[in-house]
């Protein structure tokens, strides 16, 4: 099976500096409640192109003690505007981010690329606290 020409390309997903997630304190840490953020104005960079990606991201968690911050979650969105990602890795990166910040309950994401060259991509990925 032929090797991709765009393998190598992503070594940094997991360890390239992107802004922090803040987060508030929960003052409803006893009722078991669900929030939806959702960000239809995502835009990266394919990693081989450099032309850009858009998509809409769709994050469904159940808080525990700390509530994800909307502002500081938008400027962490934002900073992959340069960034060349991958679709799956971008998604999964977020998640990984949004759980060390916020340690939810459970989570759900959804990322709806738009189409391009006749492809529409969705990645989705769950998480559940054991």
């Amino acid at each position: 099976m032929p090797v991709s020409e765009y393998e190598g390309r992503q070594e940094y997903v997991k360890t390239i500096d992107l802004p922090g997630i803040e987060t508030v304190e929960n003052k409803y840490q006893n009722e078991e409640y669900e929030i939806e953020i959702e960000y239809p104005e995502f835009t990266t960079l394919c990693p081989k192109t450099k032309l850009p990606d858009f998509a809409t991201i769709k994050i469904t968690y159940s808080p525990a003690k700390r509530l994800v911050e909307l502002k500081s979650f938008k400027l962490y969105l934002v900073a992959f505007r340069d960034i060349g990602f991958f679709h799956e890795n971008f998604t999964n990166r977020i998640l990984d981010d949004f759980i060390k910040a916020a340690k939810p309950k459970w989570a759900n994401i959804e990322v709806k690329v738009n189409n391009r060259g006749g492809i529409y991509t969705t990645v989705r990925r769950s998480y559940r606290r054991d």
